[in-house]
């Protein structure tokens, strides 16, 4: 990751049922205020998205939200954080919210949170970008989901090399150190056959 680290957070637009989600995303947010990280998100000011961005503007951190027109115009959008980035569509909001961050990482969530996790680790596997992708397995939020992807890995859906570039942790310290240590096989292109994984020269 680069110097100044910006890091895209994928959760939750609610707070879901338990307060151990909304803890969690306090957790993250003071984590990086510690560390001087800056969050990317969606700009929004609702669940946890909104409590992060709260945090880190009560607490003298830095955040950059990236919203579609048609979430800011019905006034969702969050009005405390230092940069809003406000894009035509949601593509495009996810297109810029990859180009500026340094990794990304997923908290508890619903439909959208997964598919911005999968969207950036499908483009890593494609070798569109080398940045970390990581998940922050709160109160075993993700097992089941972690338990598919290793159907899918057994099966020969999914090969090693990819499976390895997903980041697992159940606490922010431990998943940013393996975020720093990431190292993704020399950025090489790939092709990928019968689950085996070979390098192109």
């Amino acid at each position: 990751m680069s110097k100044e680290k910006k890091i895209a957070v994928f959760c939750g637009s609610s707070r879901g049922r338990n307060e151990i989600y909304t803890q969690a995303a306090m957790q993250v947010a003071a984590f990086f205020v510690d560390n001087g990280i800056t969050l990317v998100n969606g700009g929004g000011s609702i669940g946890l998205m909104g409590i992060m961005a709260d945090y880190i503007s009560k607490h003298g951190g830095k955040s950059i939200g990236v919203i579609p027109l048609h979430l800011k115009d019905l006034e969702v959008a969050h009005k405390e954080m230092d940069e809003m980035i406000v894009t035509y569509d949601m593509a495009a909001r996810m297109k810029v919210i990859m180009e500026i961050s340094d990794a990304f990482i997923t908290l508890p969530g619903g439909f959208g949170t997964l598919d911005e996790l999968f969207e950036v680790l499908t483009l890593s596997q494609l070798n569109v970008h080398n940045k970390p992708v990581g998940i922050l397995n709160v109160n075993g939020f993700f097992d089941p989901l972690l338990q598919m992807l290793e159907l899918m890995h057994n099966e020969g859906f999914v090969s090693d090399f990819s499976m390895d570039l997903l980041l697992v942790d159940d606490n922010i310290e431990g998943l940013y150190r393996k975020m720093l240590d990431f190292k993704k096989d020399d950025f090489s292109v790939h092709k990928i056959i019968d689950n085996k994984t070979e390098k192109i020269s």
